[in-house]
C-alpha cells in the first residue's frame, strides 16, 4: 500500500514535471515568433522620426500626452480585435486558411514596400490624410493610433495570431504578452523619439526597415502556406 502511495506521488510528479516543461515549451515557441511579427508589422523605430514630424510644434508635455494617448488607443483597438476578430470572421463565414492566405499577402506587400523604403497605405499615410492631419491639433488617433500603429498590418497579424491558438488560454496570453512588450517599445519610440531620430537619421531607419521587411516577407509566405496546407493544396 506504501509503495503504491510512493508510486502514485511519483506519476503525480511527473506528470506535474511534463505539464511545467510543456508549458514552458509552448510559451517559447509562440512568444518569439510573435514578438517578432509584432515589433516587425509596427515598426516603433520607424514610427519614431514620423513621430517627431507630426509633434514637431507641440510643447515637451504635449508630446507625452500624445504617446501615451495614441499608444492607449492603439492597443485598445487591437484588444478589440484579439478578443472580437474570430467572431467577426466565423460570422461572415471566413475560416481560418483563407484570412491566413489572405492576411499573408496583404503583409507581403507591406514588406515590399518596406524593403524599397517606399510609403503606402498599408503602412503609413496617404498624401490627403498627411494634408489632413498636419490640420489637427491632436494627431494621437490619427493617424498615430490609426494607422500608422494598429494598421491593417497588425490587425492582420494579430488575427492570424489568434486564430493560430486554437483557443488555448495559455497560448493566448503569450500572444497578447508579446503585443503589450510591443506596445511598451512603440511608446517608448513615441517618447523618446528625438532621440532615436538625431541617431539613426533617415538612413538608419530606412536601413532597419529593410531588414525587419526581409522578415515580414518571410512571416508572409509562412502565413501563406501555413494556409495552403491546411486546404490540402501544399505539402509544406
Amino acid at each position: 500500500m506504501k509503495l503504491n502511495c510512493c508510486q502514485a506521488k511519483s506519476d503525480h510528479g511527473n506528470t506535474a514535471s511534463f505539464v511545467t516543461w510543456y508549458e514552458i515549451r509552448a510559451m517559447h515557441d509562440g512568444l518569439v515568433p510573435a514578438l517578432i511579427a509584432f515589433f516587425v508589422v509596427i515598426d516603433p523605430v520607424g514610427l519614431s522620426p514620423v513621430f517627431a514630424g507630426l509633434t514637431a510644434e507641440l510643447s515637451p508635455s504635449e508630446k507625452r500626452r500624445t504617446a501615451v494617448k495614441a499608444a492607449a488607443i492603439a492597443g485598445g483597438v487591437l484588444l478589440g480585435f484579439a478578443f472580437l476578430g474570430t467572431t467577426v470572421l466565423e460570422a461572415l463565414g471566413i475560416g481560418l486558411p483563407a484570412m491566413r492566405i489572405a492576411g499573408g499577402i496583404l503583409l507581403l506587400l507591406a514588406a515590399i514596400d518596406m524593403l524599397f523604403a517606399r510609403p503606402s497605405g498599408l503602412r503609413s499615410t496617404t498624401e490627403p490624410e498627411n494634408k489632413e492631419a498636419r490640420a489637427r491639433h491632436d494627431v494621437s488617433v490619427f493617424p498615430l493610433a490609426i494607422p500608422l500603429i494598429a494598421g491593417p498590418g497588425a490587425i492582420t497579424t494579430l488575427l492570424l495570431l489568434m486564430g493560430g491558438t486554437g483557443g488555448e488560454p495559455l497560448r493566448q496570453a503569450v500572444v497578447l504578452g508579446a503585443l503589450a512588450a510591443v506596445m511598451t517599445a512603440t511608446l517608448a519610440a513615441m517618447l523618446f523619439a528625438a532621440g532615436v531620430t538625431r541617431l539613426l537619421g533617415v538612413t538608419g531607419v530606412n536601413v532597419v526597415g529593410r531588414v525587419l521587411g526581409i522578415l515580414l516577407a518571410s512571416l508572409a509566405c509562412q502565413f501563406v502556406i501555413d494556409g495552403l496546407a491546411q486546404l490540402g493544396l501544399s505539402r509544406f
